[in-house]
């Protein structure tokens, strides 16, 4: 509504108002447009309901004023002509009475807002029950009026995003516009989409519509091409031009005439280019990304195969892909910084402490004072390859371990115990630093590693596998060995001083209880009998078997 304050000097400057020359029903009777919006008076006893219902069915609503140009546009409007005129401005059924410290004293237009910078309220004051708005002339004051009585008639307001201008006068050609809403004139100061121009000397009739490349609205007709140059250059966007006899329009270079004939716009407006449309003069040349070629068709784009036209793009493998290309490498190798590199294995190994790379894998190793481990090569144990070495201990010196084959000699060295004490060698032993060695005489061969067997004759089958001529012929390779005892060794340790109290009170108890056992038996076989005495033994005790004396050993003879 603010817009309409930079056109109202030319409104009240004289810029007419359309006029309905035989209005009918639903003609306005009068209106006027601009930019973006269009306002119509209709005289005519109506009810509030009607009126609202008349301005929709022309795409509108009843007029709301929330301004003094507002106001000023209906006095240009009115024409000095009086009467009550409804407004878009109503009570809600469910208040009960107006509002009178509120500005629009609870009333909304019927676009359901109460944004307004302007009210002139009657100053009878409200009247509650009444509740829709009209305005009269002479000081276009607002009334509150029961909207089931009729008015004198109404106001409408349209609102349009966009407008045509007026066609630009030409000398003897007189032109006649039409709104959409039914208003006729041939003074506007815009007309809304949809709006016809009449032009009766040339039988001419054109439509304000959209132009169909940018959206713009501008005049025009179905049928295509330009009408006489005199009137608003044939339409043409260009130049209009009646050489031939015939009204023609003409670009300039960098475009070509649109399908109505008329307009002008880009060669590449609707190209049928994949990727991209380049102008050239008149016309236009579609062109394709990096990696794509032009088909055949001078439109479509092809993928080009980067790997194949042009070789050497890879160290290694190269993989075409759409619009470009993929290097990869062999197996074995990744890419790094655009170059092929070896891959190490030891990256994925599960080596306990060093890792090597070798062809085709990798191998595990151990850091000084460890080997490999026999049954599990990705582990390490400790190893010594003298008969002492230092022992591996906590930082606390208090849990010292030592290599297999090894004792702790006071938790400072590990000493070397020779296995070849504890029989594991069916004949010979010899003894090595952690492990042993067996051996077998003349005519036997070692197996399982520690036995014996006697070596079959040449030109029989034995139950040994192998050349038993090589068997014979070569010496025999004697195997190392780390024992792999039943019970493991007992460790040297120092004897704690209460160990050796204890050992030495129990030496005197045992001793002490083997005494009072000798005196009890020795005790027990002198003793004399209950009815007799017998003569204690002696070396002739057999010959002389039992006899009764009058004295002896065990006491006085008894009488029988």
């Amino acid at each position: 509504m603010r817009r309409l304050s930079l056109l109202l000097p030319l409104l009240l400057l004289g810029m007419g108002l359309g006029d309905a020359e035989e209005p009918g029903p639903l003609a306005p009777s009068g209106a006027q447009c601009l930019q973006h919006e269009c306002f119509a008076v209709f005289w005519g006893s109506s009810s509030f309901a009607a009126a609202s219902a008349a301005c929709e069915r022309g795409g509108g609503h009843l007029m709301t004023v929330r301004s003094t140009v507002a106001e000023e546009a209906i006095a240009l409007l009115l024409q000095n002509r009086d009467g009550r005129l409804w407004l878009g401005l109503s009570l809600s059924p469910s208040l009960s009475c107006t509002e009178p410290a509120r500005r629009l004293r609870g009333f909304r237009w019927v676009t359901q807002d109460v944004r307004t910078d302007y009210t002139n309220w009657a100053p009878s004051g409200p009247r509650c029950g009444e509740r829709c708005v009209t305005v009269s002339r002479p000081e276009l004051l607002w009334e509150e009026r029961r909207c089931e009585e009729p008015a004198d008639g109404f106001l409408c307001e349209y609102n349009y995003g966009s407008s045509c201008p007026l066609l630009p006068p030409a000398e003897g050609l007189a032109v006649s516009y039409t709104t959409p809403f039914g208003a006729r004139g041939g003074e506007f100061l815009a007309l809304p989409p949809r709006s016809v121009a009449s032009v009766p000397a040339l039988g001419l009739e054109l439509r304000c519509d959209e132009d169909g490349e940018g959206g713009r609205l501008r005049w025009g007709r179905s049928t295509p091409g330009a009408w006489p140059c005199r009137l608003d250059s044939g339409g043409c966007e260009g130049t209009c031009s009646e050489d031939t006899g015939r009204p023609r329009c003409s670009c300039p270079d960098g475009s070509v005439l649109g399908p109505d004939g008329r307009g002008c716009r880009s060669p590449c407006a609707g190209a049928p280019c994949d990727h991209h449309c380049v102008v050239s003069g008149s016309s236009f040349v579609c062109m394709c990304d990096t990696g794509y070629d032009l088909g055949p068709d001078g439109s479509s784009c092809v993928d080009k195969d980067d790997c194949a036209t042009e070789p050497g793009l890879c160290e290694q493998l190269c993989v075409n892909t759409m619009g470009g290309f993929e290097c990869r490498c062999f197996p074995g190798h990744r890419l790094v910084d655009g170059r092929c590199q070896p891959e190490s294995h030891c990256y994925r190994a599960p080596c306990q402490q060093l890792c090597q790379d070798v062809p085709g894998g990798y191998r595990c190793g151990c850091y000084d004072g460890y080997a490999v481990d026999r049954l599990d090569p990705t582990q390490c144990r400790l190893h010594c390859n003298d008969s002492q070495c230092p022992p591996l201990c906590d930082e606390y010196g208090l849990n010292c371990k030592c290599p297999e084959g090894f004792l702790l000699d006071d938790d400072e060295l590990c000493v070397d115990f020779d296995e070849c004490d504890m029989n594991y060698c069916e004949y010979n032993c010899t003894n090595h630093p952690g492990h042993y060695e067996c051996h077998c005489p003349a005519g036997y061969q070692l197996v399982n590693d520690i036995e014996c067997a006697p070596i079959p004759p040449e030109g029989t089958e034995g139950s040994f596998s192998g050349d038993s001529e090589s068997q014979t012929s070569a010496p025999q390779t004697p195997v190392l060995h780390t024992p792999v005892p039943s019970r493991a060794p007992p460790k040297t340790e120092r004897l704690h001083p209460g160990a050796l109290v204890g050992i030495t009170v129990g030496a005197l108890l045992t001793a002490l209880a083997l005494l009072a056992l000798g005196y009890h038996l020795a005790k027990k076989r002198c003793r004399p009998p209950a009815s007799m005495d017998y003569k204690c033994g002696g070396p002739h005790e057999k010959e002389l078997g039992l006899q009764p004396v009058s004295s002896g050993c065990a006491g006085p003879a008894q009488k029988l």
